[in-house]
């Protein structure tokens, strides 16, 4: 990683570190968090529409208007809507105790390329997104702004999300002052947009471990999330001998150690996590009748979508061979996106001119970027965190990467928006 006074490159603005720095740093104080350990941040939380105040006040600062989708997406530009911009922007909620960079540190570079675009007078034309809930927090929703935005929720759907604590999504919307029965008209805020592109940290290690300062994606992976259980038998544990057993817990350990194979023997993109699991009821001195668990499964191939229909016929097999009910419920499915050759090439031609490293690579992990790429050509730039490590407050990245993201991303506008204006 390098050091903030790092030499950014040609033409490069010393400040926009400083600047970058002090945006995602403040947004990590606790005025903008819930309590806890590192940054927690959904929608329609105190904490949430004070990070979303900040960044309304920071884009008025320099001439820009500020307004919202019907569902609570922030959309700053320096044109009127329906008019033709280009768009930038990330996500500024968090998961769970997660760090101060994932998301926040993409508005925040985006932010920072409209402020250079302005002090040099350049008058591009911007449109900036900081979508709601791509973390799914508080409603368990991946995505859940840039998929209501591209139309890929229901009424139906919308109405059945739920916090922990059983407010509806509709209902806790509502409270906030938004106006989520028209949600269906959040897709006109794409009106206009020639190309769009969103910086992120990596969330990996890829770039770090090969010393390069700037990722340029070209395709995203999709994935399929879903709810597995299996439904044994719930006995004394000491009173009933190992024969006798239907133990639910045993199913699916042999379930996650079997998904561990079919993905590393399926292709080199793919991979499949089981990242939480309960058992039922819970007692040191009883047998598990019941064990839940939840199937993350990714690929940019297409590929994950077999491994889902292999993991749950082997999972109904293995419960049905002991006796056992299996249930298998997706949850949510997003395909994998390309991105545009046309904004990846731009992008590229720019990071060149900066004499810094960087790498095409493909992103593992989803971002609305692929909801908007289906509608608008796309592209992503990726910035290293130390460590691969993300979703954890120990998560970091350096500014100085990310001001030599914003004036690529410049760069990258600067050219695109002329061919535009050329044609």
């Amino acid at each position: 990683m390098t050091d903030i006074t790092t030499t950014l490159g040609a033409g490069s603005d010393p400040s926009s570190a400083t600047r970058i720095a002090a945006d995602v740093d403040m947004l990590a104080t606790p005025e903008f968090t819930l309590p806890g350990l590192g940054v927690t941040r959904y929608a329609y939380t105190d904490a949430y529409a004070r990070t979303l105040h900040y960044f309304e006040e920071a884009f008025r600062g320099f001439g820009f208007d500020v307004r919202y989708d019907p569902v609570g997406t922030l959309i700053a530009s320096n044109r009127p809507p329906g008019e033709r911009c280009f768009g930038l922007g990330s996500h500024c909620d968090s998961v769970r105790n997660g760090g101060r960079y994932d998301g926040t540190l993409g508005v925040a570079c985006a932010l920072e390329v409209c402020r250079l675009a302005h002090e040099r007078g350049l008058d591009l034309p911007l449109r900036v997104f900081s979508f709601l809930e791509e973390e799914g927090s508080g409603f368990g929703q991946m995505l859940l702004g840039s998929r209501i935005m591209l139309q890929r929720v229901s009424d139906d759907d919308l109405a059945s999300y739920r916090t922990d604590d059983g407010v509806s999504f509709v209902e806790a919307a509502r409270e906030a002052g938004f106006g989520p029965d028209r949600h269906r008209e959040s897709i006109v805020a794409l009106d206009g947009l020639v190309g769009w592109i969103e910086p992120h940290i990596e969330q990996g290690r890829v770039l770090q471990d090969t010393g390069y300062r700037l990722g340029v994606v070209d395709a995203i992976a999709g994935y399929i999330h879903a709810d597995a259980k299996v439904e044994g038998r719930a006995d004394h544990a000491g009173a009933t001998p190992m024969g006798f057993r239907s133990d639910a817990a045993i199913t699916a350990a042999e379930i996650v150690v079997e998904l561990d194979g079919m993905a590393r023997e399926c292709s080199d993109d793919v991979v499949g996590t089981v990242g939480e699991i309960h058992l039922q009821p819970g007692v040191i001195n009883v047998v598990p009748g019941t064990a839940e668990f939840t199937l993350d499964l990714r690929s940019t191939s297409d590929a994950h979508a077999e491994l889902a229909e292999r993991i749950s016929a082997y999972g109904r097999s293995r419960a049905e061979a002991r006796g056992q009910r299996w249930s298998y419920r997706e949850r949510q499915r997003v395909e994998p996106m390309a991105m545009h050759e046309r904004v990846v090439n731009a992008v590229e031609r720019a990071a060149s001119t900066t004499g810094h490293p960087w790498r095409r690579m493909p992103s593992g992990a989803a971002h609305d970027t692929m909801l908007v790429a289906e509608r608008v050509p796309s592209a992503m730039v990726f910035v290293p965190c130390v460590d691969g490590i993300s979703h954890a407050p120990e998560e970091r990245a350096d500014p100085a990467d990310a001001a030599l993201a914003a004036e690529v991303i410049l760069a990258a506008v600067r050219d695109l928006m002329k061919v535009e204006r050329d044609a």
